[in-house]
């Protein structure tokens, strides 16, 4: 009798930490993919509209609109801890729409039917990526050091084209850049599901709330950057 109680209080406790990675997991797509509706609003709603493209690119704007996104992401990833967790869902709309406004050239410089089919690509390599992580037994902690190093030495060149305007290297460039953040994908799912399950009894709901909007700009992150790689090569150029 003592080992069936033992057995169904396993169950049971499977089946609860089951349940909360599921909710956990889904809430953290939830908000990438309202982050993604909102970047993509202000990208076509400014990307349309060739006299605010002028405005902001043909000016010294174009620098407030490019760096802005990446002090937000500091400050975010520096401050989120002593933040409430709706100012935290907030400065994270806000970082989605600064980056809408950051690349919503694209819609000037490239077909609308390229740029959704290049979104269509990336959202099932998105997918397959994100669930093979989620799904995986391997321990993908070592190939995100990897990956970590990989993505320090594509800033690098990036910073070194932008001097030397190579062509061949722009697209190398664009190659490695979907490969780390394709693997990032896999790996940043991973993480998630692995803090959540390491942490979501000892530090309460609102750190893993916490932890969930952190994750989700993980993933928002790696979405991005993929589809802009990959629209190196799928785009046509208007």
């Amino acid at each position: 009798m003592a080992e069936y109680q033992t057995a169904k209080s396993y169950v049971d406790s499977s089946q609860t930490i089951d349940v909360g990675l599921r909710a956990h997991m889904n809430k953290v797509y939830g908000l990438m993919s309202l982050a993604m509706l909102i970047t993509g609003a202000v990208a076509y709603a400014v990307g349309t509209t060739p006299a605010l493209v002028m405005a902001i690119f043909g000016t010294w704007l174009q620098w407030v609109v490019m760096l802005a996104p990446l002090g937000v992401v500091f400050m975010f990833s520096a401050k989120i801890h002593s933040m409430r967790t709706q100012t935290a869902q907030l400065v994270f709309w806000i970082f989605a729409a600064l980056i809408g406004l950051s690349i919503s050239y694209i819609f000037l410089a490239y077909t609308a039917i390229s740029i959704a089919q290049t979104f269509f690509t990336t959202a099932v390599a998105f997918g397959a990526l994100s669930l093979y992580g989620y799904t995986t037994k391997r321990d993908l902690s070592g190939l995100g050091n990897f990956l970590f190093i990989g993505l320090i030495g594509i800033i690098v060149a990036s910073i070194a084209n932008w001097f030397f305007q190579s062509p061949v290297m722009h697209l190398a460039i664009s190659a490695i850049g979907v490969l780390i953040f394709a693997g990032l994908t896999a790996y940043d799912t991973q993480n998630i599901k692995n803090t959540y399950l390491q942490y979501r009894s000892s530090y309460g709901e609102e750190y893993a709330e916490k932890m969930g909007i952190m994750g989700a700009l993980s993933l928002y992150l790696n979405f991005l950057n993929m589809f802009m790689f990959l629209l190196q090569f799928m785009g046509n150029r208007d």
